[in-house]
């Protein structure tokens, strides 16, 4: 879906001004005149001007007779559809099981989904499944040390 930049701007407003009420509760340093909360609300000060900006830019678009909303030409494609839904389902996957199944399984089984989804072949997408899954495990665990979910494969990793 497009959204006009009326409602982008306004949705975009209405974030900042959410960091800001969370970074009230962000302490002081004693004997400093600023905190941890200076930097993310100028950011979010930032982002209400170009938000306040494309708001403007917008509502003139809107006069002009830009819908505030738009379906894509792309989104009409059912295939389309399924491919954004598979990508937007493999990172809830990873949200909601990861710790229980392990990072190593989960990322195997999701890459050789999207991969064989997208055409991908048969002997490329398991192969690249695979070293993707052990490589990417291998450079966290013993390079950054920052160990990933075993999962089901605790007795192996």
């Amino acid at each position: 879906m497009r959204f006009n930049d009326l409602v982008s701007g306004a949705m975009l407003i209405a974030a900042a001004v959410l960091v800001i009420i969370l970074t009230l509760r962000f302490p002081e340093f004693p004997g400093q005149n600023y905190g941890p909360a200076v930097f993310p609300r100028l950011l979010a000060v930032l982002l209400i001007l170009c938000g306040v900006l494309m708001m403007v830019r917008g509502y003139a678009a809107w006069r002009a007779g830009e819908p505030l909303a738009d379906m894509p030409a792309w989104a009409r494609d059912p295939a389309n559809v399924v491919s954004a839904l598979l990508v937007l389902g493999s990172a809830l996957a990873y949200i909601l099981v990861l710790d229980a199944i392990g990072f190593v399984p989960l990322t195997i089984v999701v890459l050789l989904v999207l991969f064989l989804w997208f055409r991908v072949r048969m002997p490329v997408a398991v192969v690249t499944a695979l070293v993707a899954a052990f490589g990417v495990n291998w450079f966290f665990a013993s390079l950054m040390r920052v160990p990933l979910p075993r999962g089901l494969m605790d007795w192996i990793l």
